[in-house]
């Protein structure tokens, strides 16, 4: 996969932990400019631009403008990609955790 398909993958963009921690942020507010997000990281702000691009491409930040100010809003839908790719795993989980608890139950050390 070439590495401008990967930035526009949904399962690429939250990978990193700078994205997730974006998304939270924006999913907090309507809307940030990018000076009011980059204050909650340790990088500059070129980083976090370039953090904010790979959400772009991938469809989970959309920007308005207003004024001279660019606006960044979360985008949630292409995270029901992952949620449900999630939730065909939470079935297996389910039944493990149930026969952990019967095993448990069973022998009592």
């Amino acid at each position: 996969m070439s590495a401008v398909a990967q930035t526009r993958d949904v399962y690429y963009a939250v990978a990193d932990p700078t994205r997730r921690e974006l998304i939270r942020l924006l999913a907090d507010a309507e809307e940030l400019p990018l000076n009011r997000l980059t204050i909650h990281f340790p990088i500059g702000r070129a980083a976090v631009s370039k953090h904010l691009g790979i959400l772009k491409e991938a469809g989970l930040v959309t920007e308005r403008k207003v004024g001279r100010e660019t606006r960044n809003r979360l985008n949630p839908a292409p995270l029901k990609e992952l949620q449900d790719w999630l939730s065909y795993y939470e079935k297996f989980w389910k039944h493990n955790m149930l026969r952990l608890d019967q095993l448990l139950k069973e022998d009592p050390e």
